[in-house]
């Protein structure tokens, strides 16, 4: 038998080279310097993702380094939605977006806006 072990720090969320790259290029654009990422109640499904621009993450912000370059906090009341999340950066067509891959979502509302958990 073995013990799993959760670490806030590398398993809350995880960002790939592609989004990395597209949100330093935004965030450059803004002239903020990090991303801060939370949920909210809302929609007809339950939450919602926000993303802000932000120069700091607030106090009990959980601070992730996915570059050199990049700086994310993650709303620590957010964690046990977002566990296990990747972010990504698609292209679908010709339309490209940031994209939540949350093992967590069990149900989605049909215009993307909002998303429940189980």
């Amino acid at each position: 038998m073995s013990v799993e072990t959760f670490d806030v720090n590398t398993d809350a969320l995880q960002v790939t080279p592609a989004a990395a790259a597209y949100l330093k290029k935004q965030l450059g654009q803004s002239g903020k310097r990090a991303l801060r990422i939370s949920v909210r109640e809302s929609g007809c499904t339950g939450f919602m993702y926000v993303m802000d621009e932000v120069d700091s993450g607030e106090q009990d912000d959980l601070a992730l380094h996915p570059d050199a370059d990049l700086d994310i906090f993650v709303d620590r009341a957010s964690l046990p939605v977002l566990q296990g999340t990747r972010l990504d950066f698609e292209k679908e067509g010709l339309n490209r977006t940031i994209k939540f891959h949350n093992p967590n979502v069990t149900a989605a509302c049909g215009c993307g806006e909002s998303f429940s958990i189980s």
